[in-house]
């Protein structure tokens, strides 16, 4: 993912006007005044967010708790720093009001590839742990059965997860088989 070659800051609130106004399917993340373009996602990554989208939907379904596939952004900020990204996938059990961007969510999920795997694990941990409400940050392959996860209650540290596991989103009550989310790999 690289910046667009514009080097002038800009602010948040352009930022957000300038990206409700893409071309649908056109995504750009922003941070700290510079915006960055989304890459295209693989067939595996998309089905590993799906299989966990679903999951999250069918248990949360009657909650106050509402789950968002990846084009809904999550807005970070905090003094000196402003931040939109695009997880794969999120949930929030706060009342949120904005039409296109989560500042609250307990849970973020994002499938690595290649091309995200470090600023997954580095430059978006650092960002979501700034978001107070948030619990747990799931990392997932997206080409293999390994999931890792991150708790606020564990301070940070990760636990990992493969196959012939199951793992507890502890965030929302769920326990996930880490066979039945890569079951599209058999």
């Amino acid at each position: 993912m690289g910046a667009l070659p514009e080097s002038n800051y800009i602010s948040p609130e352009d930022y957000l006007l300038w990206e409700n106004d893409q071309p649908e399917g056109i995504k750009h993340e922003y941070v700290d005044g510079r915006i960055y373009a989304m890459t295209g996602a693989s067939r595996a990554h998309n089905r590993a967010a799906g299989v966990l989208f679903a999951r999250l939907f069918n248990h949360l379904e009657g909650s106050k708790c509402q789950v968002f596939q990846s084009d809904m952004k999550v807005g970070i900020q905090t003094l000196g720093s402003g931040r939109y990204y695009y997880p794969d996938v999120q949930v929030t059990c706060e009342e949120e009001t904005a039409s296109h961007v989560n500042t609250a969510p307990c849970l973020i999920i994002e499938v690595l590839s290649d091309s995200t795997s470090k600023r997954d694990r580095t430059e978006k941990l650092t960002g979501y742990r700034l978001i107070p409400e948030l619990q747990e940050y799931l990392l997932c392959s997206q080409d293999s059965p390994h999931m890792e996860i991150y708790r606020k209650r564990a301070d940070w540290a990760p636990e990992v997860f493969s196959a012939g596991q199951t793992l507890r989103l502890e965030s929302v009550g769920l326990d996930i088989s880490v066979d039945d989310i890569y079951g599209f790999l058999a």
